[in-house]
């Protein structure tokens, strides 16, 4: 199937106001269609032909991934179910408008996540194209619930997505929304702008680590929010890009105690690397969780999503004034069907890549949710316990803590971490942001060629493997470092089981393998721009 882009669904005006999608649109090939609704960040490099995460809009199974953390390739199963989902569509609609059909669908899947992740039926889902648009919906509601625009108190915005810093005040994130729209960067959504306070978690003392101070951050901007008037949007983190969890349950009932119904929670746990136990309770506490399906789970980039507990929904579905730029962000069928007063103001905008990867990302969920919990905890474990001692054991990688303000048993497998953040050294000393992101890069590249060697050297070179992206941590007074990240996603515990036991261990230990592997190419790479600086150059 072509990866070539091609032009997107053909918009055609109704008379009330709706567009309507004509049948023909579903033909657009699939992978086209699996890059489309969604923003910029998508696009395929036309030389690549891979999107800004090194991810084609096909399978490859030849590309090993430990990048869950920023994103994967769709799995051959995904893309097969999203194939599958594609030619049902086309069937329905021959027999009903392409809307209606649509929505229905969409309200199917609603209650196939709500199973997976064993959701009450009284919880709502809002799809999105990822995680940064889920933000601006969580502000809109906000807005409702708490009956006036609140200011937005973000923990850890030094290792949340990019667009954080603009989605928490109501700007705009990219150039371009999911619906087509051209907009300037952070300029300010119409209806929804307004002020944000940020909560690093990155300690200020030398090395990294979580500051130890962060319950104590978050209650002062609560504090110094309220006491001004304004009603507050609190972001808290479940987990960060590092992997690090705040402000701590301590802190959240205390704020619950003393501003009972003024401060609304939303929960950013895009990465989706908490147990169902502390998902359930956060939203029976009436906080809205954002979440993905491309992160942890390994469905392809973008797909997002906002679980709203039915005591808010009831709010929000009477509406009075609706911010007039959350149009561009949103269509009819991405709010649930119960909410009838809000869905009737949206057009009827189906989003088909949305759609589409949302399909490859609940068989994603799917098969993972079908292994034995038994089996996920004690492979996470053994995978987590297998890349602390490869990290620890290598000479040129820097082990970043693992530190958590979230623990107990309702974090389930996730006791075990899945995300190992590093550093890479030479000397004892980091390497500069530019050539970690070098690194990165030739890593997901056939460095074969460039290598050279030995005929075992070759072979590491070749393999071509995805990690975490680079994140930038900057300190006051310290040159900015940058953090690669080894992950492990729900992928890896479903191709890892087998009911026969035995097998199912040797599949944990070929994952620990290839991970030896990544690490073993990580050195190599360093190696060689060291021992030849003019001679072999790490660039993109």
């Amino acid at each position: 199937m072509s990866t070539g882009a091609s032009p997107l669904p053909i918009l055609e005006r109704a008379s009330d106001g709706g567009s309507r999608y004509r049948l023909r649109d579903l033909f657009t090939p699939l992978d086209t269609l699996l890059i489309s609704g969604g923003d910029p960040r998508l696009a395929l490099d036309p030389q690549n032909r891979v999107n800004a995460y090194g991810c084609a809009a096909s399978p490859e199974p030849g590309i090993w991934n430990f990048a869950s953390s920023t994103a994967s390739t769709i799995s051959q199963g995904a893309y097969d179910r999203a194939a599958l989902a594609r030619e049902e569509l086309m069937h329905k609609c021959l027999f009903d408008e392409v809307e209606i059909a649509f929505d229905a669908r969409c309200e199917a899947m609603r209650d196939e996540l709500r199973g997976y992740l064993q959701l009450s039926p009284r919880v709502d889902v809002v799809f999105s194209p990822s995680g940064t648009d889920s933000q601006l919906h969580a502000l809109f509601l906000a807005g409702a619930v708490l009956g006036a625009p609140p200011v937005s108190i973000v923990v850890g915005t030094d290792q949340t997505g990019s667009g954080t810093v603009h989605t928490a005040r109501g700007h705009h994130f990219s150039t371009m929304t999911a619906s087509g729209l051209a907009v300037r960067k952070d300029s300010a959504v119409a209806g929804l702008a307004g002020d944000s306070i940020a909560v690093p978690l990155l300690d200020t003392a030398p090395g990294i680590a979580m500051r130890s101070d962060a319950d104590a951050a978050v209650m002062r901007a609560v504090e110094i929010s309220l006491a001004q008037g304004r009603c507050v949007l609190l972001h808290i983190m479940d987990s960060s890009k590092l992997g690090w969890c705040a402000p701590s349950a301590a802190c959240l009932d205390e704020i619950a105690r003393r501003w009972p119904r003024k401060v609304q929670v939303v929960v950013d746990a895009c990465q989706a690397r908490l147990g169902r136990r502390r998902l359930r309770s956060y939203l029976d506490r009436g906080y809205m969780v954002l979440m993905t399906g491309s992160k942890f789970f390994g469905g392809p980039a973008f797909s997002g999503a906002l679980l709203v507990p039915k005591g808010l929904s009831r709010s929000i579905d009477r509406i009075g004034g609706v911010a007039p730029g959350i149009f561009g962000y949103a269509g009819r069928c991405d709010w649930p069907m119960a909410w009838t007063a809000l869905r009737s103001r949206f057009e009827r905008r189906p989003n088909f890549g949305q759609w589409l990867r949302w399909e490859a990302a609940l068989a994603e969920i799917g098969n993972y949710y079908a292994v034995p919990g038994a089996f996920r905890a004690k492979a996470l474990t053994e995978l987590s316990a297998g890349i602390d001692s490869m990290i620890a054991l290598s000479p040129s990688l820097r082990a970043v803590p693992n530190t958590s303000a979230t623990s107990g048993a309702d974090e389930e497998e996730f006791a075990a971490a899945t995300i190992f953040p590093f550093t890479l050294l030479r000397d004892g000393k980091p390497v500069s942001i530019a050539e970690t992101a070098a690194v990165h890069r030739a890593l997901a590249r056939d460095m074969n060629e460039e290598i050279g060697g030995s005929a075992a050297d070759r072979q590491i070179a070749a393999q071509r493997c995805l990690v975490g992206q680079p994140v930038r941590l900057e300190r006051q007074d310290e040159a900015p470092q940058a953090v690669l990240r080894l992950c492990v996603g729900a992928r890896l515990v479903t191709e890892a089981w087998s009911a026969d036991a035995a097998q199912a261990q040797r599949n944990v230990q070929r994952i620990l393998d290839r991970i030896a592997h990544v690490v073993a190419k990580i050195e190599l790479l360093l190696d060689r721009a060291t021992a030849a600086p003019g001679k072999f150059v790490l660039e993109g």
